[in-house]
């Protein structure tokens, strides 16, 4: 089996930092992946019935084979048509979590429906021994023209035992909202995060090189239900993606992140 250096092996990292990477050679990329020190990993590749263009049995062993754990992944393209299928093939490859990373079928505008196919999906995942969350961009945090904010329809109109959430921390605070707040509000239903910082433009920046007080936030870990946390930089500006999450994983070392 591969196995990375001897420094420690802590965290996930989103592979969607990766994406372009994982699209060349799945394979190497999750090797550098392992290599820089990441133990966990969340998908965002899936296309016919295939993550990154490899059957979910197959993507499993691949994983295991280069020291990695599948734990949750990305469904942006889920309806209520084929979500059976995506949750037998998120089960096949070994995940635990199902993510919905924007609002599907169109939803974005309409948060009372959002919250009844969340629903329904969440009790579809839970019968087949999955967990699903929700991840937020800016948007959910803004105030429509009826004076409802999106995230706390969703959060205060969904059952915790079926949607819970994956925050991102860094949309979180683009939106000019405070994380340890809506944990105070919501004890216990943000089971995963997207850590990512912010540049002094406001742009992603690996973690550590930013503004983001992530040890405030990681102070309330278990106020926030944390389980899990997921790495991410959607784009990398002047270092390539691997250069980042190095940089990434260093910083959540030094912060206190295990």
């Amino acid at each position: 089996m591969f196995t990375a250096n001897a420094q420690q092996k802590v965290g996930g990292l989103a592979l969607y930092t990766v994406r372009d990477n994982m699209g060349a050679d799945a394979k190497a990329t999750l090797k550098a992946v392992a290599e820089a020190g990441y133990k966990n990993i969340e998908a965002a590749g899936y296309r016919d019935g295939k993550f990154y263009n490899i059957a979910p049995k197959e993507f499993s062993k691949l994983l295991k084979e280069v020291g990695l754990t599948p734990i949750s992944t990305h469904k942006g393209g889920v309806t209520l048509e084929n979500a059976d299928t995506m949750i037998a093939d998120v089960k096949a490859a070994g995940f635990k979590y199902f993510v919905i990373p924007v609002p599907p079928m169109g939803l974005r505008d309409d948060y009372k429906q959002l919250a009844s196919v969340l629903s329904t999906l969440g009790e579809k995942c839970h019968k087949a021994g999955l967990k699903l969350l929700y991840h937020n961009h800016d948007f959910e945090f803004k105030k429509g023209d009826d004076g409802v904010v999106t995230i706390d329809y969703l959060l205060e109109n969904t059952d915790s035992k079926y949607v819970n959430f994956q925050m991102d921390l860094y949309w979180v605070t683009k939106a000019g909202e405070d994380p340890v707040a809506y944990f105070n509000k919501y004890p216990g239903r943000f089971t995963m995060w997207h850590v990512k910082d912010m540049d002094d433009q406001g742009r992603f920046a690996p973690v550590g090189n930013g503004q983001i007080n992530f040890s405030k936030i990681l102070a309330q870990k278990k106020l926030s239900g944390m389980k899990y946390y997921m790495v991410e930089q959607d784009k990398t500006f002047d270092m390539t993606p691997l250069e980042a999450i190095k940089i990434s994983h260093k910083g959540i070392l030094k912060i206190g992140f295990n």
